[in-house]
């Protein structure tokens, strides 16, 4: 088939109608609810500004003394800290020109980009996310405790060695083992665990997963592509991270996410224009854009974002977002919402 200006062009087989290819992406990590809203957040950045600061009590402490008439009681003074986060800023723009739809009578571009920019930003998030997710899992060692409790929360079974075996593969106690080392009796803040399809294979042969079912008009029961596991809701995605294996022949290694409901809560910060269309009537014959812009947060709860020193212009970049040097653990590890599984499978 011929092609002209980008896009196919055949008379004969086109007849005035044009499909949009379909978009494969899924975006099952952003909305499946460890994403909360936040309107504390959105209050503190609807002025503008890219930082804001959410103060926090800590847990009350003290050791009691015996009641016995000849004892003083001592006070323990209550103490709070507070955690930083930032806002980021991002913008694109896409064209449309008029001899496409002059050229190929029924096509219209335009209308094909209006229709896709809001999917667009939900895959630009949920990519903004996983950038987030590294970050606060690398975070560098400050030798305390509470960085020690926090590498609990990761379990790393992929194999070091040139060949992968069933210990290095997810089983039928990985989730659970994992939830109970990350944060002990704290099990019921975990609520979903979001995997790559393989994982999600890999449980359902092993009969782990009993996927839910919705009933259509005609009383026919159909699965649907939640299941359910340990109490969890398990939401497949291949957007996880997946990544060949760095010392097994031929293997990869896959992430899977554990999240408590509102483990990152998001806010939109204001902007003056958000989306714009512009006209060149002379480039090309003619051209018509569609611009847009958002800010917006994405914050994981327990942590703090350090603005990196250098290279820093008012938002930050992905790679910035990603970076561990820029994340700050604040908060009391045990009571952290998130959790991860690295396996070869």
């Amino acid at each position: 088939m011929a092609s002209y200006l980008n896009f196919a062009f055949d008379p004969e087989l086109f007849l005035l109608n044009w499909q949009n290819t379909p978009d494969l992406t899924l975006t099952a990590l952003y909305d499946s609810g460890a994403v909360q809203e936040n309107s504390q957040i959105a209050n503190l950045i609807s002025n503008g500004s890219d930082f804001y600061t959410i103060p926090f009590y800590d847990v009350l402490g003290g050791t009691p003394v015996n009641y016995d008439g000849a004892t003083n009681i001592t006070a323990t003074e209550h103490s709070g800290t507070a955690q930083n986060g930032i806002v980021y800023g991002r913008a694109n723009a896409w064209k449309a020109r008029d001899f496409i739809r002059d050229f190929n009578s029924g096509a219209n571009p335009m209308q094909s980009i209006a229709a896709q920019v809001a999917r667009f930003w939900q895959k630009q998030r949920q990519a903004t996310l996983l950038k987030i997710l590294d970050g606060v899992f690398g975070i560098t060692d400050d030798e305390t405790d509470n960085w020690d409790a926090w590498q609990l929360h990761t379990t790393n079974l992929a194999s070091t060695t040139t060949s992968a075996t069933d210990a290095n593969k997810i089983t039928e106690t990985t989730i659970a083992d994992t939830i109970q080392k990350a944060v002990g009796d704290n099990a019921d803040v975990f609520s979903m665990a979001i995997m790559h399809s393989a994982i999600a294979n890999a449980l359902a042969k092993l009969e782990l997963l009993e996927y839910r079912k919705y009933t259509d008009a005609n009383g026919v029961q159909r699965p649907l592509r939640i299941a359910d596991i340990n109490g969890m809701a398990v939401i497949i995605d291949d957007g996880v991270p997946v990544k060949a294996s760095s010392t097994a022949t031929g293997e990869k290694e896959y992430t899977t996410y554990l999240f408590g409901a509102g483990a990152i809560q998001h806010a939109s910060a204001p902007v003056q224009v958000p989306y714009e269309t512009k006209r060149d009537e002379l480039t090309n014959g003619g051209e018509d854009y569609l611009i847009t812009r958002i800010r917006e947060t994405m914050h994981p709860n327990g942590f703090s974002f350090v603005k990196p020193s250098a290279s820093y212009t008012y938002s930050p970049t992905d790679a910035q977002l990603g970076a561990a040097a820029n994340w700050k653990l604040v908060g009391e590890a045990k009571g952290i919402a998130m959790a991860r599984v690295i396996t070869n499978g």
